[in-house]
């Protein structure tokens, strides 16, 4: 095992060197799948893994940098048939000692434009950031390719489905432009 590499999934600020970068590796066990699976309302989750480095950035910030991988199972949107997706990202983190002050009143607060930036707090969760990493690379809307597009109609009881042509409002105005243009 390389030097200075770690399981540990909290770490300590205090007690990272300040001049080498601190490498990790993250593979949680079936239980702990689990539990991140039940978190994420995942049907199934195989092959989680995260590594990277931790290394110290500008005085007293860091920056993590770091590869997530993860086979999920999801319902599909269509048919809650189950899919599942690989995943395979580059996940960038930085811990910031001061979070650049944007002016705001006391009741609105803006999310900062850099979604990397985090405040620094006197511990580092990697299993955190690697299960956010993974919640935001999953799929929206997972859909198995051979389902066939959804067509939906709804009406009230003993109602007509409203026809194509009389959901576009707009469209005869060309025709009645074309007429009174023709009339002039």
């Amino acid at each position: 095992m390389p030097e200075n590499t770690s399981e540990t999934t909290v770490l300590r600020v205090s007690d990272l060197s300040q001049s080498k970068p601190h490498r990790f590796s993250l593979r949680p066990d079936r239980p702990a799948m689990e539990a991140i699976a039940s978190q994420l309302s995942l049907t199934g989750l195989r092959k989680l893994s995260f590594s990277g480095e931790l290394r110290p950035d500008r005085g007293r910030d860091w920056r993590l940098e770091g590869t997530l991988g993860a086979t999920v199972t999801q319902p599909c949107v269509v048919s809650l048939e189950p899919v599942t997706t690989r995943l395979d990202v580059q996940v960038t983190r930085r811990f910031l000692d001061e979070m650049p002050h944007e002016t705001a009143s006391a009741e609105e607060i803006e999310m900062a434009e850099d979604e990397t930036i985090d405040p620094l707090g006197s511990r580092i969760d990697l299993e955190a950031v690697m299960i956010e990493a993974l919640a935001l690379a999953l799929p929206d809307y997972p859909r198995k390719e051979d389902n066939a597009p959804v067509e939906a109609e709804f009406t009230p009881p003993g109602a007509r489905p409203i026809e194509e042509e009389r959901q576009k409002p707009f469209a005869g105005l060309a025709d009645l432009k074309k007429k009174l243009e023709s009339d002039d």
